[in-house]
């Protein structure tokens, strides 16, 4: 895919590998805006609606990954692969989940994942991120989760196979 491309609904992307130290010692003034009023920091939930393609998605996920599915935001329907241990999300351009958007800091945020259970970490960022409507220095990510950084809303689902497993009978 081209840089400039948006990615297309059923396309799942692989946050990238890149080393985000590599540009340590690079000193610019980051032009993150904020939300100029509090209706943009509302919180209404989406509902379940996933596409056929979404829900295969996630269903194919093996055990200790998960997926971040774009709701709404320039890149909405886009798709993110989380299978490693920390993936950082910013408008860095070497971040995993790049999100060209002034909204978004240059080091918006992590996902940290220990076993199978992922955590979001908001570094610092000058917009903070949200899980369920909540703003949130740190959250364990539950199955559905609704993340917000800048104005992306995303939801988070993890592998069928890391969730509990309900017993019948």
């Amino acid at each position: 895919m081209q840089e400039n491309d948006r990615p297309e609904r059923d396309d799942v992307l692989r946050a990238a590998g890149g080393d985000s130290d590599a540009v340590r010692g690079e000193r610019s003034s980051d032009t993150t805006q904020t939300f100029g009023h509090d209706s943009d920091l509302s919180f209404v939930p989406f509902g379940a609606e996933l596409s056929q393609a979404e829900v295969e998605a996630i269903e194919a996920l093996p055990s200790g990954a998960a997926l971040l599915i774009v709701r709404s935001g320039p890149t909405s329907g886009a798709r993110y692969l989380l299978d490693t241990d920390v993936t950082t999300v910013g408008r860095h351009p070497e971040a995993d989940i790049f999100f060209d958007d002034v909204t978004v800091s240059r080091r918006h945020a992590e996902i940290t994942r220990t076993g199978t259970v992922f955590e979001l970490v908001d570094q610092r960022s000058l917009n903070g991120t949200y899980v369920n409507g909540e703003r949130a220095d740190r959250a364990v990510l539950r199955n559905g989760s609704e993340l917000r950084v800048g104005k992306f809303r995303l939801n988070f689902f993890v592998s069928p196979a890391d969730l509990p497993q309900t017993s019948e009978g």
